[in-house]
């Protein structure tokens, strides 16, 4: 009698983690087309107007990229934050603060000009999400306190905070109403790169590619990157080799929630031109998914991040076209990274059978 048995690869599969990821790609595809044709609407006409919506020409396609520098820039923090096996779920509470932090610039020294006022802006920006994130990591070493909780609990008294200043103190008198400040001075507005050619598409794709290049190059190049990484594989022995593993832990955090900043100050200064609540759309959340498919490595978060925009954008399409629920895109996105982890087990593990008396 033969019983099946799990054996572990001496080798991963060639090929293995694109294969998978397609494979996951499908599945969860087809199960979504599952559930729409439960819904009552048609599967095939949804896929083309998922495709046609995140990446069926031009527009589409600028509509996606710009979406994926919000998720592109959370992602980037989130991974590195969880290569030190520090679980950080509030990269959209630190994206709200970041937020925050570059509308008080805006309103604090309104006179400033753009040369000015635009490292104000991120470096308020960065200062903002990096003390929120630092925070629950404070709490995580000095109390012990699981960082997941504290983390995922911060995410609803930042973006409660954000929505408390634009109700309240920061409101526009002129808006009719609505919770939102008042427009930002041109000085503050990130511009569109070359309108004639690139449309919408704005500067602060410039800031996703200087900020990965950097990242790069302070985990490769750099003592404290290295010590980063070391730390995140073996936290025992990063301790007894004496490296500042406390320092690390606050560091990968405080550097998420800059980046998460950078995200929300870009955001708000590039896409609406000021700060109101639509521009909490779950960012942050998506990093989450974005970092785990590209098993946090940054060559590959660009790529995820591109996608899982154009996703967003295409089931923005549905929800117009064919009425879908919004909540579909979650659905979406939790499919695909679940598909994909699923998937990433057999690229480790193979199944062999084994005879039994």
């Amino acid at each position: 009698m033969f019983l099946p048995r799990v054996v572990k690869r001496q080798e991963p599969l060639q090929w293995g983690s694109f294969f998978i990821f397609a494979v996951a790609l499908v599945v969860s595809l087809g199960v979504s087309c599952a559930l729409l044709a439960v819904h009552g609407k048609p599967p095939l006409k949804a896929l083309a107007v998922l495709w046609s919506g995140g990446f069926g020409g031009p527009f589409a396609l600028e509509d996606t990229l710009l979406k994926s520098i919000p998720i592109f820039l959370c992602s980037l923090g989130v991974a590195v934050s969880f290569r030190m096996q520090v679980w950080n779920i509030g990269a959209e509470g630190q994206f709200a603060l970041g937020a925050v932090g570059a509308t008080w610039a805006v309103l604090a020294f309104p006179g400033l000009p753009m040369w000015a006022m635009m490292p104000v802006m991120f470096l308020c920006a960065a200062i903002a999400g990096g003390l929120w994130a630092a925070v629950p990591a404070v709490l995580r070493l000095r109390f012990g306190m699981n960082e997941i909780i504290s983390t995922l609990m911060f995410n609803y008294i930042g973006i409660l905070f954000l929505q408390f200043l634009v109700y309240g103190v920061w409101k526009d008198p002129t808006s009719f109403g609505f919770p939102m400040t008042p427009i930002f001075p041109k000085a503050a507005i990130i511009g569109p790169i070359a309108p004639a050619t690139l449309g919408r598409v704005h500067w602060g794709l410039a800031v996703c590619v200087g900020v990965a290049v950097l990242l790069a190059v302070f985990l490769k190049r750099t003592r404290l990157g290295f010590e980063l990484l070391a730390g995140g594989e073996n936290p025992r022995a990063a301790r007894y080799a004496r490296m500042p593993y406390n320092l690390l832990v606050l560091l990968v955090m405080s550097l998420c929630g800059a980046l998460a900043g950078f995200a929300g100050c870009i955001e708000t200064s590039a896409t609406v031109n000021r700060l109101q609540p639509s521009i909490m759309v779950g960012y942050g959340y998506t990093a989450i998914v974005v970092a785990w498919l590209s098993r946090l490595r940054v060559s590959s978060i660009a790529c995820f991040a591109f996608l899982l925009a154009g996703l967003r954008v295409g089931v923005e399409h549905l929800q117009l076209d064919l009425q879908v629920p919004a909540a579909f895109g979650g659905i979406l996105e939790g499919m695909i990274l679940l598909s994909v982890l699923a998937g990433q087990f057999f690229d480790r593990y193979r199944f062999t059978l084994k005879g039994r008396s």
